[in-house]
């Protein structure tokens, strides 16, 4: 007697079953799955923002506002406002040796998107990715994280009630139910998480050959050129790394600073977090570590750190240290950082930030391009020749110049990794690219010289041949 299958699979086939049903998909249809998204978060944004505090411990609504609920309308309304201009076909030249005919690209939804969602800005990274699948013309899955079970239940229960499930299908779970979703064959698949993870994702997603675009995250830098205002830099960096207390995938992992300027560095610093939050441990405005695990993971980083070494010090107010019972760890700097320490050799995702001295804007470089690729890069710089130098000398999923993390919401660009930092983009037309088949056509003319190519070959054959190969 055969197996009963998956839930998850039978919801799969179901929107699979719709999609070839009905796989045009024109714009009226896509502007409404659209428009109820956008009101569904609209609508629901102070409830989020409770869900996602639950879920967190305390998590700053400002932040939830300002971080989540903004850039998740913002690239809804972007694709309302361009989508219509993206599905139409696209003329292309045709070779010369082909004409009269002609040759076109016409977008096509893929069918069926697979979309993993993180804990760490669980709405506007479920609905990004979404909004590109719906302006494509997909319908879609989603896997919410088992770290945020407040926002998922809320989040699954208000998509029921604005899509039917051959439209959009919420999934909530464990590691086991995430495993599961992964070996569906989606014709596309969004993961959003890290790079440990994303491994076992895309192993998953390659017994079904399905195409993958991951968003991973990495040591994502800062440099501060030499002469560069000190306070200025310091202050965009550290509200880099201090919202959602450093738990943000494109967060500056380190700062790289000239050699002497670290101790100039730490004390604008802490004037920054002095005047941001006052008093860390108790004000609204900073969030909590998620969950317990993630907080002993990040003192686990901070305790590796000092062990060998390394010198802590709290930005914060009063000088605090990291409060177990609420879950909240201020920022703190590291100096006399070695690469052997674990707070340099995997992604932080935390308020921890080790000050690295540099030698010449050239070290700085080749210390960047001697690790992984990042999925931000960070250069403070009023150079323009060193700003070109740089840009060209290093490879980064996204840089942001004089600033940190502003690069990832313009919605004009897109927004990926490189290496083990990602694959693929979205956000934007970028995003409408990934989750549609770009096909490309061409319409033969009634009057063409194709026929004077067809066997048998012959001397003519070969003369003409050569007259293109002359011509090429």
């Amino acid at each position: 007697m055969d197996a009963k299958p998956h839930p998850l699979r039978l919801t799969f086939e179901s929107q699979r079953s719709a999609h070839l049903a009905a796989p045009e998909v024109p714009w009226t249809l896509r502007a409404d799955r659209l428009q109820r998204l956008r009101r569904l978060v609209d609508e629901n944004a102070g409830c989020f923002a409770e869900a996602i505090n639950r879920d967190f411990g305390h998590r700053s609504a400002h932040e939830t506002d300002l971080l989540e609920v903004f850039p998740s309308l913002s690239g809804i309304v972007h694709c309302l406002a361009h989508g219509e201009k993206w599905m139409r076909g696209q003329r292309r030249p045709t070779g010369k040796w082909f004409l009269p005919g002609r040759s076109r690209v016409i977008p096509q939804p893929l069918g069926v998107a697979g979309i993993i969602v993180p804990w760490n800005y669980p709405l506007y990274l479920a609905i990004g990715p979404l909004a590109a699948a719906l302006t494509a013309g997909n319908r879609a899955m989603l896997k919410l994280s088992e770290f945020t079970p407040a926002f998922g239940a809320l989040f699954e229960g208000l998509c029921g009630k604005a899509f039917a499930a051959e439209e959009v299908a919420v999934v909530n779970g464990d590691a086991a139910i995430a495993a599961e979703f992964s070996r569906l064959p989606f014709d596309h698949l969004l993961f959003t998480g890290s790079t440990a993870v994303g491994r076992h994702v895309m192993r998953a997603a390659a017994e079904n050959l399905t195409p993958v675009t991951l968003e991973l995250g990495g040591k994502s830098p800062a440099i501060v050129a030499p002469g560069y205002p000190m306070k200025h830099a310091a202050r965009r960096i550290l509200l880099g790394k201090c919202l959602n207390a450093g738990q943000t995938c494109i967060a500056p992992d380190y700062v790289l600073v000239p050699r002497g300027t670290e101790d100039a560095f730490i004390a604008a610093a802490r004037t920054c977090v002095r005047k941001m939050y006052p008093d860390i441990l108790r004000t609204p405005d900073y969030s909590s570590i998620v969950s317990e695990r993630h907080y002993q993971r990040i003192t686990g980083y901070l305790d590796d750190a000092t062990g060998q070494g390394a010198v802590a010090q709290s930005l914060a107010a009063n000088g605090e240290l990291p409060n177990a019972a609420a879950r909240r760890i201020p920022p703190i700097a590291l100096t006399r950082v070695a690469d052997g320490m674990r707070v340099m050799q995997e992604e932080i995702f935390g308020p921890l930030l080790p000050i690295v001295p540099y030698e010449g804007i050239d070290v700085a470089i080749e210390y960047v391009n001697a690790r992984p690729r990042p999925l931000a890069l960070y250069l403070f710089d009023n150079d323009n020749a060193r700003i070109d130098s740089v840009l060209a000398r290093t490879t980064a999923g996204g840089v942001t110049i004089n600033d940190t993390l502003l690069h990832i919401a313009q919605e004009s660009l897109p927004f990926g990794g490189v290496g083990p930092s990602g694959m693929g983009q979205y956000h934007g037309y970028e995003g409408f690219l990934t989750f549609s088949k770009m096909k490309p056509v061409f319409r033969q003319s009634r009057f063409n010289g194709v026929s004077m190519f067809n066997p048998p070959y012959g001397e003519r054959t070969a003369k003409m041949i050569a007259m293109l190969k002359r011509w090429a």
